[in-house]
This record gives structure tokens, sequence and C-alpha cells, in this order.
């Protein structure tokens, strides 16, 4: 496979085009399905009661904000270290929804938060590392729209993402490596899941949705911003009259 190829943005653009609806009707099957489980299947939690039916949400949704943040790292890295248009652009198109997901994540915590612990706010260390990880979301964001020069946005965005990554473990290891008031993780790669397993399969069903739409948008996104970075050239020129 001739990967370089499909890092052009003329090849890319209808490739994208065609998958969008695939991984959009999948996010909706997905999240129908993720969302019977959380809500009709799973039974009542004997301790937390009804309430614990937002982890169906919380959790898929603190999963998606690292691990988009991860995959714009490793996208950046390829842009600097191949010089791949495409790359930057593809980072640049996962920043809003990474950025939604962890806004998501800290909103229905604090929701969680209130009748579990008392309280919508602690300065814990997983909430607060989560909460920089939200400021590394609109820093990206600002600071991509702060620079004229599109190349060096790329660079500069790239670059941001390299060092923000180190948070990343930090989130995650946190309930490890500090004594927090945040529970720690309910699954392990390593052991078995401290729940039942209808309520992990919601869990995983709704992360796997969440996927789907991110892809899908991601890839909207994307032709968007292609458009937009490849507007004096003849093919893009070609795009946007077809449209209008």
């Amino acid at each position: 496979m001739n990967l370089y190829y499909y890092a052009s943005p003329a090849t890319f653009y209808p490739l994208a085009g065609k998958l969008i609806p695939w991984f959009a009707g999948l996010a909706v099957v997905l999240g129908a399905i993720g969302l019977y489980i959380s809500f009709f299947i799973a039974p009542t939690d004997f301790q937390q009661g009804e309430g614990y039916r937002i982890i169906f949400i919380h959790v898929p949704a603190a999963w998606m904000s690292m691990f988009i943040y991860l995959v714009m790292a490793f996208w950046s890295a390829i842009g600097l270290a191949f010089n791949t248009r495409l790359s930057f652009l593809i980072a640049r198109a996962l920043a809003p929804t990474g950025a939604m997901f962890t806004f998501i994540a800290l909103w229905t915590g604090a929701f969680w938060g209130k009748p579990m612990w008392g309280t919508w706010w602690v300065w814990d260390a997983r909430l607060t590392s989560e909460l920089i990880l939200l400021f590394l979301y609109v820093g990206y964001m600002a600071l991509q729209a702060a620079i004229d020069a599109p190349r060096r946005a790329d660079r500069a965005g790239a670059l941001l993402n390299l060092v923000g990554v180190i948070n990343i473990p930090i989130i995650y290891f946190s309930v490890k490596w500090w004594n927090t008031l945040h529970q720690g993780s309910s699954v392990s790669l390593t052991g078995a899941p401290s729940m039942a397993m209808i309520m992990l399969w919601g869990m995983l069903v709704m992360a796997l949705a969440a996927w789907m739409y991110t892809i899908a948008v991601s890839l909207a996104r994307s032709r968007i911003l292609i458009l937009e970075r490849e507007r004096q050239t003849e093919w893009a020129r070609a795009q946007l009259e077809g449209q209008a």
C-alpha cells in the first residue's frame, strides 16, 4: 500500500466522503444499542442506585478525551517527521471533538460527584489533570487560529500536542500515584472488571459509538479544512464550484 498516495488531499478528500456515511451509521446504531443496554438492561447498582447510570456517558467520554489527544499527538509527530500537510489537518480536525468529550467528562463527573461526594468539584488529581487536558485542547485550537501562516500554525500546534501528551499518563495513573477522592479504574487490562458484565458491555458499546462518531465528524471536518487550505489550487476550485 502506497501511504503517500493517500496522503494527497486530492486522494483523501473523495475517500473521506465515501467513509463518512458508514461511520456515521455505525455511530447511530451502536449509540442506540449502548443506550438501551445502559438504561434498560443494566441492573440498578446496589450502592449508588439509579444515579450510577451516568457512568455510561461519563466513562466513554473520559476514555475518548484521552485517546483522541493521543491520536492527535501521533498525527502531529507524523506531520513533523514526514512533512505531510494531511497529518496536520487530521490532528486539527480531531481537536474540537476531543475538547467536546473532555467537557462532557468533566460535566457528567460533576453531576455524579454531587450526590456521591456531596460537592460538584474538588481539586482532585484526576479531575485537575482532566481540566488541564481541556485547556490543552482549547490552547491548541487558539494557537492554530492565532497564527496566520498555515505551515507555522501546523508546526506550533504539533509541538504543543507533543509536549502536552505527558498529561495523559498523569490522568490515567493519578488514582494510583496519589491518594485521590476519585475511585480507581473499574476496568483493567490485567484483571477482571469490578462490575457486572452487562454494565461493562454497555460502557464498551458506548465507547465504540463515540469513536465511530469521532471518525465520521473528523473526516467531515478534514474535508472542510482541505478545501480551505487548498482553495487556490485548480482541484479545490473544482470541488467548491461543484458544491455551489
